[in-house]
């Protein structure tokens, strides 16, 4: 089953062309996308465009590289939306408190904000029991500090670049891995290395679009989730594996982190 586990749909990238690009990766044989928002100004538009299309699911929380715009009570807002959520018609459609994390790659400017937001947002999803999709650039051993600290159900550590050491520990604490379209590119060389060693029973698939774009679209290029195919395709050819098996078993281990994919596959 092929899943694209990370896709910012709702990005102004798409407002020209969105349900062009849709129908696009449906007929590419995608049959769930999940959409993270960034801030809170995103939760509703993901969730009414979510609505009229079944096949998607969202997740709703405060990404690092936001976080000068959270208000103070981010987290509560947070909390009192994803309990509403959880009570009505679209609660099969949230599938995690995503896309929350740190991000200490450029500057640690903003850390403290970030740690706060983030182990909040820990707690929460705690609170719900739901999974989370992880941002986790520059930051990954903080990361873990607080996912030991905090026991949760699992999730996605989105656009995993670590070491196969800290891939053995994420899984370990019941969260599979995301690759796209970087593992695309030759010179990648960790990254394509991590995608050829990792269990393949950790790792799920995602274009991350419109960013991150394979190497057929240039590093200008934007990305979009019908690319996801090609991008199984390339794990298959880093692994020596036929392509059916990266596709059934990455979509098993989506539906095992993200559980509600199921409804969205019916």
């Amino acid at each position: 089953m092929l899943i694209d586990t990370h896709c910012h749909l709702d990005a102004t990238e798409f407002d020209a062309d969105r349900e062009m690009v849709w129908q696009a990766a449906l007929q590419a044989g995608v049959r769930a996308v999940v959409i993270p928002a960034v801030t809170a100004e995103t939760f509703q538009p993901i969730m009414q465009w979510c609505a009229q299309h079944p096949q998607a699911g969202f997740a709703l929380g405060w990404h690092p590289m936001y976080i000068e715009q959270a208000p103070e009570d981010a987290l509560l807002q947070l909390e009192q939306t994803i309990k509403a959520v959880l009570a009505g018609p679209q609660a099969h459609q949230l599938l995690a408190i995503g896309e929350i994390g740190l991000d200490f790659y450029l500057s640690r400017e903003h850390e403290a904000k970030q740690l706060v937001l983030f182990e909040g947002q820990l707690q929460i999803a705690k609170q719900f029991d739901v999974p989370v999709i992880l941002h986790v650039r520059g930051a990954i051993d903080s990361i873990l500090k607080y996912l030991r600290k905090h026991q949760l159900r699992g999730g996605i550590a989105h656009a995993f670049n670590g070491s196969l050491q800290q891939a053995g520990i994420f899984c370990d604490l019941g969260f599979k891995l995301g690759f796209g379209g970087a593992m695309t590119w030759p010179r990648a060389l960790k990254i394509r290395q991590l995608a050829a060693e990792i269990g393949l029973e950790s790792l799920v698939l995602e274009t991350d679009a419109p960013d991150i774009p394979p190497v057929w679209l240039g590093h200008q290029g934007r990305n979009s989730p019908d690319q996801l195919k090609k991008i199984a395709e390339e794990m298959s050819s880093i692994r020596r594996i036929e392509i059916s098996q990266i596709i059934e078993i990455t979509g098993k281990n989506s539906l095992q982190v993200l559980p509600k994919i199921a409804h969205l596959c019916t």
